[in-house]
């Protein structure tokens, strides 16, 4: 076997580092090197230089510079072997199989192997099944209602899994061993210990990894009801090949538009992708129905520091896009938010309004801040025609977004942005500037004034699900019964609103807003009323879940900060590792939500 050092010489010496950099960048002959614009730092003037003879590259701007390999490692965040290979791979150069370096990591490097070639060939039994008749033509149909046509769902790779319960499985045993089947997630297991295939009488999306190696497959059933066909979507588990939190839908197809248009647009789901995509906007990427994690942000970080955070109008979405922001910020990255008129998803509105109402909605999408004010007026429950003049609207915008402010990683920016919210909701400037250092300086989250003229910020799950159970015609009893029994809003500065509306639900009866008002306190009447007024959509079952769902999620995250602040307290040795335990199961209920 080739050594790595004479292999990588053998590389180096090989590979043409304008061909390799030119995959990159646009670079124009400039004398004896080639230039272009350095996509190490922002500029106008090209001053990054190529020289093919020496085979280096250097910035004169931000002074980088080094060989092919370290280009490699820095474009696409890679350790040097990885880079090594990556440059023989793309000049064309045979490289020698790694050498594993225990009879267990040949074990795992041969499974991971097995289960792509697996995965591969359940792609193509999937897409075979689209296009034969019966099953396959209701859900081909199904696909053309919702404005696909053939070449689309060819390039998506789309298929369709028939209703019969083994019917994949049945397939792949005939190919690969048993154990790799099992391993694969494509099948699940009875309360008896049946195997049968996991997906049944569902759409397919194959979802692959940066290479475009199939990874794992989202399903969606053809009906929306969840009695006849369970879940609207469910995917694969976690396999060796596949971990949700590192992988983004359409990604590999995505990474070079998103490096040459320096942004990518996130959406949640499958058929947000693809509408957006078809719409000609070709660097979006889904994070499949979850808020961003750092792993993903870490791929998109490989080719852009710009973000469009494009989720669905719902409280659920909403939450999702407000905890993708501070992480974005966390990370030092550059983010608008495109919100869609009408309460529409991508996928509808570019069905009914059309590609270049789309685009044109892009272009315009608001920075993160300007969005958040407008929230952040929501949010405290503030009409800014009524009461934003007031102490106590200014007050509750303010404490919404002061996290967000916090989370900005550049003084100066920081201090921009605090200008504008001192200006959009009419704020003395200084007066903003020497609170918000206070409240960093003293690590609040929260701008401080006395309690009964400022009522608590509540988050929108919560205040949407007041109104459900206010509003929620033929399931709010189902819904207080899943609050009671969950007991999540226990603890929430909502929780006196909670408890009144829910034993009046429990009861059967429609609840009175009129008699709830007289037996709450002042504060929370004046939040009742507020909430109850606010504009909604018509009411459903999907949203209340929703909600249900953002608020355990809300509940563990609290937590898991409480537990942190203990563990960084120093406690005991003993009690140090029950909290440590605790925190290990707070994480992987998380991480079941995520992917979930």
């Amino acid at each position: 076997m080739t050594e790595p050092g004479r292999f990588a010489d053998r590389v180096k010496q090989q590979a043409d580092i304008v061909r390799v950099v030119g995959e990159y960048l646009p670079l124009k002959k400039a004398g004896q090197n080639f230039m272009g614009r350095c996509p190490f730092h922002n500029e106008k003037t090209p001053s990054f230089a190529v020289h093919p003879v020496k085979q280096i590259y250097h910035c004169f701007g931000c002074g980088v510079g080094g060989d092919v390999f370290k280009f490699v490692m820095e474009m696409e965040k890679l350790e040097f072997l990885d880079a090594v290979r990556l440059v023989a791979e793309k000049c064309g150069i045979a490289v020698p199989p790694r050498r594993p370096r225990s009879p267990e990591e040949r074990r795992e490097q041969g499974q991971r192997k097995l289960l792509l070639e697996l995965h591969a060939a359940a792609t193509e039994f999937f897409q075979r099944q689209l296009r034969s008749a019966g099953e396959g033509s209701v859900a081909l149909g199904y696909l053309e209602d919702r404005g696909l046509d053939r070449a689309v769902i060819e390039r998506f790779g789309l298929g369709y899994a028939p209703s019969g319960g083994d019917v994949l499985m049945r397939h792949l045993r005939g190919k690969f061993p048993e154990k790799a089947v099992e391993a694969s997630g494509l099948v699940s297991r009875d309360a008896s210990g049946r195997p049968y295939d996991r997906f049944r009488k569902r759409v397919m999306f194959p979802i692959a990894n940066d290479t475009g190696r199939v990874v794992a497959f989202g399903g969606r059933a053809l009906g929306d009801d969840p009695e006849a066909s369970g879940p609207k979507y469910i995917n694969s588990p976690e396999t060796p090949i596949y971990v949700k939190s590192g992988v983004l839908y359409n990604f590999h197809a995505a990474k070079e538009s998103i490096r040459q248009l320096e942004f990518a647009v996130m959406v949640e789901g499958y058929m947000d992708a693809i509408a957006v995509a078809r719409a000609g906007v070709a660097n979006v990427v889904a994070s499949c129905g979850t808020s961003l994690t750092e792993n993903q942000l870490r791929l998109v970080g490989r080719f852009t520091r710009r973000v469009v955070m494009n989720y669905d109008p719902d409280t659920a979405g909403q939450t999702a896009t407000e905890r993708s922001l501070v992480l974005l910020l966390e990370q030092g990255f550059e983010a608008r938010v495109l919100r869609l008129p009408g309460g529409a998803d991508p996928d509808k509105f570019i069905r009914e309004q059309g590609a270049a109402a789309y685009q044109k909605m892009l272009a315009e999408a608001p920075a993160f801040l300007e969005h958040l004010i407008e929230r952040a007026l929501s949010a405290a429950g503030v009409d800014p025609s009524r009461s934003l003049g007031t102490a106590e609207g200014k007050l509750r915008a303010v404490n919404f977004l002061l996290p967000y402010l916090q989370k900005l990683p550049n003084r100066l920016l920081r201090s921009e942005w605090a200008s504008r919210v001192a200006d959009r909701l009419k704020i003395d400037e200084p007066m903003l500037r020497d609170t918000l250092r206070k409240a960093a300086a003293e690590r609040r989250g929260e701008v401080k004034m006395r309690p009964e003229l400022a009522p608590p910020a509540t988050k929108p799950a919560e205040r949407r699900l007041l109104q459900l159970l206010a509003e929620g015609e033929g399931f709010r009893q189902r819904l207080a019964t899943e609050l009671r029994e969950a007991g999540v809003h226990r603890g929430l500065p909502t929780e006196k609103l909670f408890e009144a509306l829910i034993t009046a639900c429990a009861a059967g009866d429609r609840p009175d807003p009129s008699a709830l008002g007289e037996s709450l306190e002042a504060p929370e009447r004046r939040l009742l009323y507020d909430i109850l007024f606010e504009p909604a959509a018509e009411p459903s079952w999907d949203e209340a879940a929703s909600c249900l769902a953002a608020l355990r999620h809300l509940r563990l995250e609290s937590e898991l900060a409480d537990l942190q602040r203990q563990i960084e307290a120093g406690p005991a040795a003993s009690e140090l590792s029950a909290l440590l335990a605790r925190k290990l199961e707070l994480r992987r209920a998380l991480a079941g939500e995520v992917s979930g």
